[in-house]
Parts: structure tokens; sequence; C-alpha cells
């Protein structure tokens, strides 16, 4: 690889893991007694306008299989219920029980620190070059299959 590709992946895997990091020990200390993957999950959930498990699995990106296990987890824990749509039994959604919320306004709240910290270091003008890069790199992961 190439110097300049060297530096973006060594930048982009570090960056990604710092985040996680930062982001589990913030809802630790707040109380939050559950894995990132999960509040992912709980998000998900919240932002789907009709979060059916394959709905869920296809946003996140993952397995409907380890989605099934997450959810049954989650579901033990208290945080989502199931129930089947009513105009299609064999669609199964999800729904966020009241103990979710809790987690993900405390989620919300890092999110928003974290972006509020970023944008305060960026000088006027920075933040259109940050904000096109940023989408350019998710627009690439979207569309990203291993081969």
């Amino acid at each position: 690889m190439s110097k300049a590709k060297d530096l973006i992946n060594e930048l982009l895997v570090e960056t990604f893991n710092r985040i996680l990091t930062i982001e589990g020990e913030a809802l630790k200390k707040e109380g939050v007694k559950l894995s990132m993957s999960e509040v992912h999950v709980l998000e998900a959930v919240e932002k789907l306008p009709e979060p059916s498990m394959t709905a869920i699995s296809q946003k996140l990106g993952i397995a409907p299989g380890s989605l099934s296990v997450a959810i049954n987890t989650l579901f033990q824990k208290g945080y989502v219920r199931r129930y089947t749509d009513n105009y299609d039994r064999r669609k199964v959604l999800v729904a966020l029980e009241d103990k979710s919320k809790t987690v993900l306004d405390i989620h919300q709240k890092f999110h928003q620190h974290m972006i509020d910290s970023v944008f305060s270091d960026l000088k006027l003008g920075e933040d259109e070059i940050l904000i096109q890069s940023l989408k350019n790199v998710s627009d690439y992961f979207k569309l990203y299959q291993i081969e």
C-alpha cells in the first residue's frame, strides 16, 4: 500500500476503535449495562419507521441470525418487545420498552457532546470539507462488499 493509503487505513481503524471505546466507557459511567452492539440495535429500532427484524438487520449490516440473538438478549433484559404485524403475520416487528428510552437518551447525549467537541475545534469552512469527506467515506462503506 502507498503511504497515503496506509495512513488513511490507520486513521480510520484508530478513530473507529477509539470512538467505540470512549462511547462504551461513557455509557458505563452513566450506569448503562448493555454492550455497544445492543445499544446500536436499540438505536436502529428507534430510528426505523417500521422496525422489522429484516429492516433492523439491513440497517445495521448484520446477519438476521445475529440480530435474533441480540433481540432475544434485549427482550430478556426488558429493553424490547417483539410482535407480529397485524396485516402480515410472518413479519416480526420490534418495539422499545420504556427502559430503553433512558439508554438512548444517554447515548444521544454522548454523540451530541462528541460532535460539539469536533466542531468546536474546527475553523470556519473546515466543517464543510469534513462533512463531504465523511459522507464520501460513509457512502463507500454502504456499498462495500467483501469479495
